[in-house]
C-alpha cells in the first residue's frame, strides 16, 4: 500500500493494528475520527477492544469523536465496557445500551461546540488521535478520508496520533476537502471569510507534526453503509407539506426558486424531502449542511443541487458504489469542511440556511424533544441540528404524528425533554399537515399545531387538555395543568400506551 503513504518518514512507522492498539494506555482520552458513520478507524479500535477483553485487569478510555461511528469503534468497546466517557452523538445500539443503564457517562452537545471545547481544554489533555486518512503525501500532509468531522482539532490537539491509511477510500477523493486553518481563540478570532457554500477558504490537506505519528496501520475496508428504505407514504406526505410551503413562501416573495442553502439531517424523512425537490422540478439549488446521502447524490448528478457543503458521507452501499464509480464528477460538487466551518452558528445565519430536522415529539408551543424517549432514555444525541434551528432562516422539524404502532403520540402537551425551545422551532410538519409558528403568541401555537399536526386519535385529548388549561392554569399566557403535563409519557412507561384506557381501539 506504499503508494497511498508517500511519505518515507512516516512509512517507516506503519505497524499492526494490535500493536498500535497496545499504545493506547488504560484511562487514556483517546480521540477517533468518525462522523455519521464515515471515515472512523477500522482495525485500531477493534484491535483495542479485544486487548480490553482479554486483560486481566479491565480498564476503560474517553472517547472524542465528530458524531457517531460504526460496530467496528462504538459497538466494539461498547460490549467489552470499554468506555468510561463517550461524547458528542452516537447511534450505536451496545453503546446506547450501556447509556441508558447508567454504566457509561454520555455528554451530548452541539456539534459546533466540540472543538472549540477541546481548544478550551474544557475535556481536559487528550493523549492520542486515530484517525482514518485517504493517504500521506510526499511533503507528509494527510488526505482527508470520508468524513472531516474534528480531525483537525484532534490531530492539533493530541500528544500522540495513529494514523489508519485505508486503501478502500478512493484516492480520487484528493482534492475534495477544504480544511480551513484560520480559527483562533477569543479574543484574537476573525471572521471567516465564507459567504457563499461554494467558497473554498482553506487547503485540501489535512497537518499533522511527523513528531507526534507514533503509529501508521494500513487497512482496506468500507465505511459503514446504512441501507436505506424507500420513503414510506408518511415521510412522502410530510415532503409534500414542506414543498407545498416552499412553493407558498415563493409566492410571497420570502424565498426564491433557488430556495437558500439547505440543511438535512439523515434518514427516510430527508430522504423524502431530496425525492420532493427534484419531482418540483427545483433546479441549482445548494446545500450547507452536516452529511451526504444517497438522496443529494442523485440530486447533484440530476442538477437539482449545483454543490453541496458537508463534513461528511453517509451513504448506503450502493450510495458508495455511486460515488466510487463516479468520484472525479463529485469532486468538483462537492465540498467536505471540519465540523465546526459546516456548523458554525454564524455562517449558518450569514448563508441564512433552510434547517430541516427530525424529531421524537413537540409539544404545544413548539418545544422540540430530538433526543429522549420519555425524557430519560436517549436516542442518539442532538447533533448539529441546535447549530441549525437556533440560527438558520427557517427552523423546520418533521416527524410521523404517531410511533410504536399509534401509542405514541408525537404531538404532546409538554416536551419530557427539550433541545429546542419554542424560539428556535418556526415551522412542525407531521403527515397530517404543516403548522406555520412564525409570528404566533403561545395559545395561537398550541390551536396551529393541535389543528394541523396531532393525528385524530390524539387530537381530542390535546383539545381537552388545552381548554381545560387556559381555563385552570396558574398562568394563562402559557397555560400548562402541572400535575397533568407529563401524564401522557407516564402512561405511555405503565402501559405502553399514551391513549387513556377508553381511546384504544379494540383488539
Amino acid at each position: 500500500m506504499h503508494d497511498r503513504i508517500r511519505n518515507a518518514r512516516l512509512g517507516e512507522r506503519v505497524m499492526s493494528a494490535e500493536e498500535a492498539a497496545a499504545l493506547i494506555q488504560p484511562g487514556m482520552t483517546v480521540a477517533m475520527s468518525g462522523f455519521t458513520g464515515a471515515g472512523y478507524p477500522k482495525e485500531v479500535p477493534l484491535a483495542l477492544a479485544r486487548r480490553m477483553e482479554a486483560a486481566e485487569q479491565p480498564f476503560r478510555i474517553r472517547v472524542l469523536t465528530g458524531a457517531s461511528t460504526a460496530p467496528e469503534l462504538d459497538g466494539a468497546l461498547a460490549k467489552v465496557d470499554g468506555m468510561e466517557l463517550r461524547l458528542p452523538y452516537q447511534s450505536d445500539p451496545a453503546l446506547r445500551e450501556r447509556i441508558n443503564a447508567g454504566t457509561l457517562d454520555y455528554i451530548d452537545i452541539h456539534l459546533s461546540h466540540v472543538a472549540q471545547h477541546t481548544w478550551f481544554g474544557f475535556f481536559g489533555p487528550v493523549d492520542v488521535a486515530v484517525v482514518e486518512v485517504v493517504g500521506i503525501t510526499e511533503d507528509g500532509r494527510l488526505i482527508p478520508s470520508s468524513s472531516v468531522g474534528n480531525n483537525k482539532t484532534w490531530l492539533e490537539q493530541a500528544d500522540k496520533v495513529i494514523l489508519e491509511v485505508n486503501r478502500f477510500q478512493p484516492a480520487g477523493m484528493e482534492g475534495m476537502h477544504d480544511v480551513y486553518y484560520g480559527t483562533a481563540l477569543p479574543p484574537h478570532r476573525r471572521p471567516i471569510p465564507l459567504v457563499d457554500p461554494e467558497d473554498r477558504i482553506g487547503e485540501p490537506y489535512l497537518s499533522v507534526d511527523p513528531e507526534k505519528v507514533i503509529a501508521v496501520v494500513e487497512t482496506d475496508g468500507p465505511d459503514r453503509n446504512s441501507p436505506f428504505s424507500p420513503p414510506d407514504e408518511s415521510s412522502k406526505q410530510i415532503a409534500g407539506h414542506l414543498l407545498e410551503f416552499f412553493d407558498h413562501e415563493i409566492r410571497r416573495g420570502r424565498l426564491t426558486d433557488r430556495l437558500l442553502p439547505l440543511q438535512s439531517g439523515v434518514g427516510n424523512i430527508p430522504n423524502a424531502v431530496m425525492a420532493a425537490l427534484a419531482e418540483g422540478g427545483y433546479k441549482g439549488l445548494t446545500a450547507y449542511t452536516e452529511v451526504i446521502q444517497d438522496g443529494m447524490l442523485g440530486l447533484i448528478k440530476e442538477g437539482v443541487l449545483r454543490m453541496a457543503s458537508a463534513t461528511s458521507f453517509s451513504l448506503s452501499r450502493d450510495g458508495v458504489d455511486e460515488f466510487n464509480a463516479n468520484v472525479d464528477f463529485y469532486r468538483e460538487r462537492i465540498i467536505l469542511r471540519t465540523q465546526e466551518i459546516s456548523n458554525h452558528p454564524e455562517l449558518i445565519r450569514r448563508l441564512g440556511c433552510i434547517a430541516l430536522n427530525g424529531m421524537i415529539e413537540a409539544d404545544l408551543y413548539g418545544n422540540v424533544n430530538s433526543t429522549h424517549v420519555a425524557g430519560t432514555k436517549v436516542m442518539n444525541g442532538i447533533g448539529g441540528s441546535g447549530d441549525f434551528a437556533r440560527n438558520g432562516y427557517l427552523s423546520v422539524f418533521m416527524s410521523p404524528s404517531t410511533a410504536k404502532n399509534g401509542n405514541i403520540s408525537a404531538i404532546v402537551p409538554m416536551a419530557s425533554h427539550v433541545d429546542h425551545t419554542e424560539h428556535d422551532t418556526m415551522v412542525v410538519i407531521t403527515e397530517q399537515g404543516l403548522a406555520d409558528l412564525r409570528g404566533l403568541a403561545p395559545k395561537q401555537r398550541a390551536r396551529t399545531i393541535i389543528e394541523n399536526c396531532a393525528h385524530p386519535d390524539y387530537r381530542p385529548m390535546l383539545e381537552d387538555y388545552s381548554e381545560r388549561a387556559q381555563r385552570e392554569s396558574f398562568g394563562k399566557h402559557t397555560p400548562h395543568l402541572l400535575g397533568e403535563a407529563l401524564s401522557w409519557h407516564e402512561r405511555f412507561v405503565e402501559t405502553g400506551s399514551m391513549r387513556v384506557p377508553d381511546r384504544r381501539p379494540a383488539g
